[in-house]
């Protein structure tokens, strides 16, 4: 990692430009974390800070369908789109890329968004997220030189959610805080009676009030539904 990249990191500002360098790509930082010891077999080494990447709604989805991945019928178009945006600011940044698909070993992405204090464990085992609720998701992270500043994090929203609807609003009940029944989920995926999953997300995602005012469009729902059933 370069000496570049220590000085950007070591900026009072840096998260802030890293921020809206990840707007500019369309991407929102979701969190991070300061790395420590325990952290050399998962991340790069001369690591200090890692931020995890999310889609910046409603207008990452209008960028991605407009983009040449989208478009030329290629396998996996979100994922090498992703690439694409995030291995360049990563190499700005004297850093990193990492990503949550491509070739086993896969990287520790659900316990790395815990580590950062503002993505947690919900009701129903999923992760939560301060601002996209359940319908946080990953397209990557930025493994950074220097100890960037990081702002206290919120706590939990479901900490403060009395009704907990994320528990009863699946169906057929394949998410109840007692595990996932994908088999289950996935058999419902397939009736008719499905479809309104299909199109618009899954239903106990959709049900945690921090999800209902995340601006994710149906139309970007229903593609990683169709991924998710394949």
């Amino acid at each position: 990692m370069s000496r570049a990249g220590d000085r950007t990191a070591a900026d009072p500002a840096a998260l802030a430009g890293i921020a809206a360098a990840a707007r500019d790509r369309h991407l929102s930082i979701l969190g991070g974390f300061h790395a420590g010891p325990e952290d050399a077999d998962t991340l790069p080494p001369g690591t200090g800070t890692l931020l995890l990447l999310g889609p910046d709604e409603p207008a990452f989805w209008h960028a991605f369908t407009a983009s040449g991945p989208y478009a030329d019928g290629a396998p996996n178009p979100m994922d090498r789109w992703s690439r694409q945006l995030i291995g360049p600011l990563a190499a700005k940044l004297g850093g990193r890329a990492l990503y949550p698909f491509g070739p086993q070993p896969f990287h520790p992405f659900f316990s790395w968004a815990l580590r950062t204090g503002r993505i947690h464990a919900s009701p129903i085992r999923l992760l939560v997220h301060d601002r996209a609720g359940l319908m946080v998701s990953f397209r990557g992270a930025l493994a950074l030189p220097g100890r960037v500043a990081l702002p206290p994090a919120p706590p939990s929203p479901c900490d403060s959610c009395a009704d907990r609807p994320c528990l009863t609003a699946c169906p057929v009940d394949a998410l109840n805080g007692k595990g996932y029944d994908v088999p289950r989920c996935t058999g419902f995926l397939a009736t008719p009676e499905g479809r309104d999953c299909m199109g618009r997300g899954c239903a106990a995602r959709r049900a945690c009030p921090v999800s209902q005012d995340f601006p994710r469009l149906d139309a970007q729902s229903a593609f990683h539904m169709a991924h998710f059933v394949g």
